[in-house]
Parts: structure tokens; C-alpha cells; sequence
């Protein structure tokens, strides 16, 4: 279940960031590459009806924010966020659509600053350890691992855990149901984001049913539990 995120933001929202974090949302993350908005609700309700409320709209297309608009105002119960911001003047026009969550493939920081002041949850890509330690060393607990197998997979991000303790990630790109129980059962690890769940040829032939049953295989994976019966 999605973890409570403070009601949709206004275009101006308040400079105070939110204190709860993408990583706490759902075990898995789906990664929504629009192409065309009229398909962004029923995606949606198939997402949310399948266990996985927390969705990420990718701006990689012309319909990235009209896709967030709608789902925001007609999937209330979806919690709805923007991929791939990689510029401030996208973390306003997000807010603006109603994106309640931000997720960016690395940062600079202009763009940390601008996420930081958004008021909504939001996760700074990394892919090498150095990144790591420069969020660390302001203030940012919470990243995405990107791109996950590309950058090193499971052996890299578990080599984190050691000497940089206080990073949590969410590991994205590469990731599908054969590698994702892995990287969830790393210490480290809070979710995973990935599109398994949306394939294209069921997304173009509208078949939401799929969709929804992929979520919900998708929906059962969890964090392991450890001895005193709390996720790791």
C-alpha cells in the first residue's frame, strides 16, 4: 500500500519539502512512457486495481504531462508522479499537471534546489559513488539507482551499503521480473521502478486486463524480512 503524501500541490506550493519519500510509496514503481494520453487513465486504473498506486509518468514524450493532468484529476486514487525531470522549469510545469511525486535520471544543483523547494517528495538519480556522497552530503537520503544493470546491477549497489549506509535507493533500468526480488532483498534497496508491467503490444492493444494482472504479480514482491519481523 502507498504510504500518505500530502494533497496534489498548487502551481506555487509551498517551499517546505515534504517528509515522506518516493521510496516508501510500494515495492515496485511502474515507469509510464506515454505515447498517447488517452491511454494514460485506463493504464492507470489497470496499475492501481492490480496493487501498484504509485505510478511515474516519464516526460520522454509530447504526452508526459497531459498524461500526469489526467490521471491526476480522474484516477484520484493512483498516486501519480513525473520522470525524467531533468530541468527546474519541468519541475514547475510538473507541479502545475498536478505530479505529487519527482523522479530525475541524475542531478545537478540547479535542478536539486529546484526539486528540493517543489514541496513534494522527490529522488535524485546516482550511478557511481561519488554522486552518492555529494547527495549525502546534502542532506539527500533518498536516490535512483540509474540505470541499475547498466551501472554495475546488484553487486554495485550492495558494495554501497558498506561504506555509505545512509543511502537508501530505487533502483531503475534493466530491472523485470527475474532480477527484481533481487535487488529488493539488498539492504539498501527501499523499491524498484520498471515498465514489465506495461508491455507495449498490450498497451496498443488496449488490453488493460493484462496490464492489471502483470501489476498484480508485480504487487507481491516485498522487502525481505528480517529477524525482529521488520523490512530490512
Amino acid at each position: 500500500m502507498a504510504s500518505p503524501l500530502p494533497p496534489s500541490p498548487s502551481p506555487s506550493p509551498s517551499p517546505s519539502p515534504s517528509t515522506v519519500s518516493v521510496l516508501d510509496l510500494a515495492p515496485v514503481v511502474p515507469v509510464a512512457v506515454v505515447a498517447d494520453v488517452a491511454d494514460a487513465v485506463p493504464m492507470a486504473r489497470a496499475l492501481v486495481a492490480g496493487g501498484l498506486p504509485a505510478v511515474e509518468v516519464t516526460l520522454r514524450t509530447p504526452a508526459g504531462l497531459d498524461a500526469i493532468r489526467a490521471i491526476t484529476a480522474r484516477v484520484p486514487e493512483a498516486v501519480v508522479g513525473a520522470g525524467t525531470v531533468v530541468t527546474p522549469e519541468q519541475v514547475t510545469d510538473c507541479l502545475a499537471a498536478g505530479a505529487r511525486f519527482l523522479v530525475s535520471p541524475g542531478w545537478t544543483d540547479t535542478l536539486l534546489t529546484a526539486m528540493r523547494t517543489s514541496g513534494v517528495p522527490f529522488l535524485p538519480g546516482v550511478s557511481t559513488a561519488s554522486e552518492v556522497m555529494a547527495l549525502l552530503e546534502r542532506g539527500v537520503r533518498d536516490m535512483k539507482f540509474f540505470p541499475a544493470q547498466a551501472a554495475g546491477g546488484t553487486a554495485y549497489v550492495r558494495s554501497l551499503a558498506g561504506p555509505l549506509p545512509g543511502a537508501r535507493f530505487c533502483p531503475t533500468g534493466g530491472i523485470g521480473p527475474a532480477n527484481a526480488a533481487d535487488y529488493l532483498a539488498l539492504p539498501n534497496v527501499a523499491c524498484v521502478g520498471g515498465t514489465w508491467m506495461l508491455p507495449d503490444e498490450a498497451i496498443a492493444a488496449k488490453n488493460w486486463a493484462r496490464i492489471e494482472r502483470l501489476a498484480r504479480e508485480a504487487a507481491q514482491l516485498r522487502r525481505p524480512l528480517s529477524a525482529e519481523g521488520t523490512c530490512r
